[in-house]
């Protein structure tokens, strides 16, 4: 029997971000692979950064004025803070695989300590920083 013209196909579609209800974990587990992504791209600043530290005592003095700049500074404390993040998140996943807070509760629960951890971390690296 031939499908009714008058009945729309039904497709189906992906799930995707905008219709899930967002919860603690799914924050984490987005701003892991976030902060992830920042440090891979600050990568090559701070091989630029050893490359003038290495160098003559001219490229040391460029690398210091670099350093001592506001953006070094800013582009030090965000790639210090999703370090820190992304250190505090790994060890809960790391706990996650060893079978520790799998309970719902305890996961949202954990989920938050990275975000806590990383805002005292950034707090202290701008004090340091400064």
């Amino acid at each position: 029997m031939a499908p009714d013209d008058a009945t729309p196909a039904r497709t189906v579609t992906a799930p995707h971000l905008a219709i899930y209800r967002w919860s603690w974990p799914m924050a984490a587990s987005i701003t892991h692979r976030i902060s992830g992504l920042l440090l891979a791209l600050s990568l090559p600043f701070y091989l630029l950064l050893l490359a003038l530290l290495g160098g003559g005592p001219a490229d040391f003095q460029h690398g210091l004025a670099l350093l001592h700049s506001f953006g070094g500074g800013l582009l030090l404390w965000l790639s210090g803070s999703a370090l820190c993040y992304h250190l505090c998140n790994g060890i809960r996943f790391l706990l996650l695989d060893a079978g520790l807070g799998e309970e719902r509760a305890t996961m949202i629960r954990v989920a938050r300590w990275p975000f806590v951890a990383t805002a005292i971390g950034a707090l202290l690296l701008a004090v340091v920083l400064l």
